[in-house]
């Protein structure tokens, strides 16, 4: 199952690196100015119908629902329930844009209503949004072919297009001198990274496996039953991104800046949940869902601690780091061109809020996945709709005293909720249990790092004095201190804490020995 993890994750890590990139060239040419939240607005518009339709709940109802009507009736019956699927997608896609092109204005007045006391950014924000917004369309079309390709057994393609958005924005930035303003090149660059991957994907099922076309519209069975499972899934696919809409409209009563530390923490925080926890969820599921139809239930709940305990071991480093350390991260990572050192606080601020909820964002998926191994989607949502509802909550009663920072802790809070109810559902389902020994690992992981933050302090306090007098790089030579320094603290705690034996089984995918 590691393998596997590594396999996955090493595709996303490849995706995050060179988002990366895109980000450090965002903040050294828009910085964290009005043109930079304008454009913020007008990526997160279509991005959040992205995460919510094609790549959250498309992806969950459509994956099952082919893989089903190819076992069942072949090549034909496949080919026909995708040709209809491609159909209603490509015609709600085309009337979602024209009804968002025509009502853009209010669309905004609704997203970013802080927007209207500066008419100009408004003005901006609608026009970089008009940009962007077609890359829904496309991005819809890339994920149908993915899900096609994925069932037979090709990932490559579609594991590597999002690698395109940013290749195609940096691209672009680099051309911002012949746009309109920076935020245009990267509202084009968006929409230019759409047909790449469209086109990336398309010639890849045109060689394998041909294009699905149009179709008359029947909702047969097989198109019925994708629709009963849209429902459920699009209700969870909504949670977070319910979350993000509710950051971006508070966001924009806040001062200017506001919208882009929420941006720039986000970048930073969402490695960890790219690389580890959405790679240790895609091996988990599968695994859990064969264990348990052969009736190894004792299996699924030993893959799924497994899970656990690798995630753990990966998070804690990031949670140490962002506690601890944030503004030398983001003074490092992002501090130049028009990306000043206050900007860099104030994402860094940002960022420790956010890294509070970093340990249920990285695990969740590994958490539900006992739920959705067994066909269970409600109880899941249950929980994800109540961490939302204490999210958004908590959202207007922070955003007052502590501005962007009071929305990033509230959306750890929420996610603290989520991860705690789900894990409840499981352990009264009988799923999950937390035995001494699980407990015990808990409790060296919480200890292993309270050692490596405060060894980060204390590295951070020595680097701040003894590269004081550097002109350049002080801030990256700092960074590159803070993780020699904090590799080989957590690397000596974990093997003093758990030792030789637990890191050998566990990278081998083999039982622990039992702690004496």
């Amino acid at each position: 199952m590691l393998g596997r993890i590594f396999t996955v994750g090493g595709y996303t890590l490849l995706s995050r690196l060179t988002g990366f990139a895109s980000s450090i060239m965002l903040a050294a040419i828009l910085g964290a100015g009005p043109i930079a939240d304008a454009f913020f607005v007008a990526l997160r518009l279509p991005n959040s119908f992205r995460a919510i339709f094609a790549e959250g709940a498309f992806n969950t109802a459509f994956i099952p629902a082919y893989a089903h009507v190819h076992g069942k009736g072949g090549e034909a019956s496949a080919r026909l329930f995708a040709d209809r699927i491609f159909t209603l997608l490509f015609l709600s896609q085309v009337v979602l844009l024209a009804v968002a092109w025509l009502f853009m204005p209010q669309a905004l007045d609704i997203l970013a209503p802080g927007f209207s006391a500066d008419p100009e950014q408004r003005r901006l924000a609608i026009e970089l949004t008009r940009i962007t917004f077609p890359y829904l369309l496309l991005i819809t079309m890339v994920t149908l072919y993915g899900g096609m390709l994925n069932v037979m057994h090709r990932f490559a393609s579609a594991a590597a297009a999002s690698i395109l958005l940013n290749i195609s924005m940096m691209a672009a930035l680099a051309l911002a001198a012949f746009f309109p303003t920076a935020g245009h090149a990267a509202a084009w660059g968006v929409l230019v990274s759409g047909f790449l991957q469209y086109f990336l994907l398309a010639g890849d099922l045109a060689r394998h496996g041909g294009l699905p076309r149009f179709a008359s519209l029947r909702l047969d069975d097989d198109v019925r039953a994708f629709f009963r499972a849209i429902g459920p899934a699009t209700l969870g696919s909504m949670g977070s991104q319910v979350a993000v809409f509710a950051d971006t409209i508070i966001a924009t009563f806040l001062a200017t800046g506001a919208l882009s530390a929420l941006y720039y923490a986000e970048r930073l925080y969402q490695l960890p949940i790219g690389v580890i926890g959405i790679a240790v969820g895609t091996v988990l599921l599968p695994e859990m869902s064969r264990r348990i139809t052969a009736g190894d239930d004792a299996g699924a709940a030993a893959s799924q601690r497994r899970a656990f305990e690798f995630t753990l071991l990966a998070t804690v480093p990031f949670v140490a780091a962002f506690l601890t350390v944030p503004d030398v991260i983001m003074r490092a990572v992002f501090a130049r061109g028009a990306f000043t050192s206050a900007d860099a606080a104030a994402a860094g601020a940002t960022l420790a809020a956010y890294s509070i909820g970093l340990i249920p964002f990285v695990t969740i998926r590994s958490a539900v996945s006992a739920f959705y191994a067994r066909k269970d989607t409600a109880t899941p949502v249950k929980a994800s709709l109540t961490g939302l509802a204490v999210n958004v909550l908590l959202k207007f009663a922070l955003m007052a005293p502590l501005a962007q920072i009071g929305l990033a802790l509230a959306t750890a809070v929420g996610a603290w909720i989520n991860l705690l109810l789900v894990l409840f559902f499981s352990v009264r389902a009988g799923y999950l249990a937390f035995d001494r020994t699980f407990i015990k690992s808990l409790a060296k992981f919480a200890a292993a790092g309270l050692v490596l933050s405060a060894s980060l302090w204390i590295t951070a306090r020595f680097a701040a004095v003894y590269f004081a007098s550097m002109r350049a790089f002080r801030d990256e030579t700092a960074l590159l201190l803070l993780i020699a320094a904090g590799a080989f603290v957590y690397g000596f705690s974990i093997l003093l804490l758990f030792g030789r034996g637990w890191i050998f089984s566990l990278l081998r995918d083999r039982q622990p020995p039992k702690s004496k």
